[in-house]
């Protein structure tokens, strides 16, 4: 019996049980596989005792339109820094990353399959360059992977930020105000800059273009005649004026790399203020119910195309290499490629052009 291990690794968002599903139900096709699942990205198999389970087609019966992962997942630690707690009470880490692959040895796993993004296959390279026959399927709300066209997730993150403009777009009429939209986007703003063109918001602020709080409050004064009107104003995460960091709130989980944003929305309500504006302001922080719920079918289609060719990677050993799509066909590519460069909002990009060309602000 061959074994085949998965896990679910950083953040989770709609599509990831579509992924598991359509792995299983591959691999179901062939004689002698047998495809176990990781809790929790690899602290199932770094645990004392492991917590791994078997994924059969029972177990996946019906889990494609759920939101979440079934193996659950974290962002916190890994093989190459596991938290540990010294004599002195301090966190540190350590590398478990040789003792891991041993393990897996030992419970007579012959590859695995690592469903996560940027920082997740990059720990897959890691291993990988170590000796684990390992594969890659991207996953990342963000959409800011350059080796792939689209990640999973992302059109359903986009579809409910979109969902929240339009219902902003009421109420801020209703109440002639300027209302500020918090999503998600660390160091890209596709979410932003797709939920503002399909919502018709009037500004658009994101990480890859510093705004000048002048502009905005210009464009925002564009949007009032004696003080009635409304503006909509969709903000990433990530985003920050002109000579400024991105807002950060401080984090002490354990184990838990990245730093942690917070507060872009109430930020900007606040400069706006300073800079002058008087309309009434009231902000919404979509936060994790970007990453919750039913993925759309789009989502569900693609997951379900990369779990298939994730494990038909497997059975030709296309060992050290990601997932893809470039369309129309799913193929793959090499680790080294799939985290060489990230995929960012660029000012000549086509839809930043027709953002622009329907009136959109990016404060720049």
């Amino acid at each position: 019996m061959k074994r085949v291990l998965v896990a679910t690794a950083g953040g989770d968002c709609p599509g990831l049980n579509a992924v598991i599903r359509a792995i299983v139900k591959r691999a179901s096709q062939e004689r002698d596989w047998e495809i176990l699942g990781s809790i929790q990205a690899f602290n199932g198999v770094l645990w004392e005792p492991t917590e791994v389970k078997i994924l059969d087609e029972e177990a996946v019966a019906g889990i494609h339109f759920q939101g979440g992962t079934i193996i659950e997942t974290t962002n916190k630690g890994g093989p190459f820094a596991w938290p540990i707690k010294d004599k002195d009470g301090k966190w540190t880490t350590a590398d478990r990353s040789e003792e891991m692959i041993r393990k897996l040895m030992y419970m007579g796993v012959d590859a695995v399959i690592n469903i996560g993004g940027d920082g997740s296959q990059r720990i897959s390279q890691a291993l990988y360059e170590k000796g684990l026959n390992i594969i890659g399927v991207p996953k990342t709300i963000d959409n800011d992977l350059s080796a792939t066209e689209a990640t999973f997730g992302y059109q359903t993150a986009v579809q409910i930020a979109t969902e929240a403009v339009d219902k902003l777009v009421t109420t801020a009429a209703s109440h002639n105000r300027v209302m500020v939209l918090e999503v998600m986007g660390r160091d890209a703003g596709w979410i932003a800059l797709n939920a503002a063109v399909a919502g018709g918001a009037e500004i658009c602020l994101i990480p890859e273009i510093p705004y000048d709080i002048d502009k905005v409050v210009e464009k925002i004064n564009e949007r009032f005649v004696r003080d009635r009107g409304f503006t909509i104003i969709v903000i990433a995460e990530g985003a920050k004026a002109i000579g400024k960091d991105a807002s950060k709130e401080h984090n002490d989980e354990i184990g838990y790399a990245n730093a942690k944003l917070s507060g872009a929305a109430t930020r900007l309500v606040e400069e706006l203020k300073e800079a002058g504006i008087k309309h009434s302001i009231r902000k919404a922080v979509l936060g994790h119910i970007q990453r919750g719920g039913i993925p759309i079918a789009y989502d569900r289609v693609l997951a379900t195309q990369f779990g298939v060719k994730a494990f038909e990677m497997v059975m030709e050993g296309k060992f050290g290499e990601m997932v893809a799509f470039h369309p129309p066909d799913i193929v793959s590519v090499p680790f080294k490629e799939a985290i060489k460069e990230p995929h960012f909002v660029t000012l000549d990009s086509a839809l930043v052009r027709n953002a622009r060309g329907v009136g959109i602000s990016f404060g720049d």
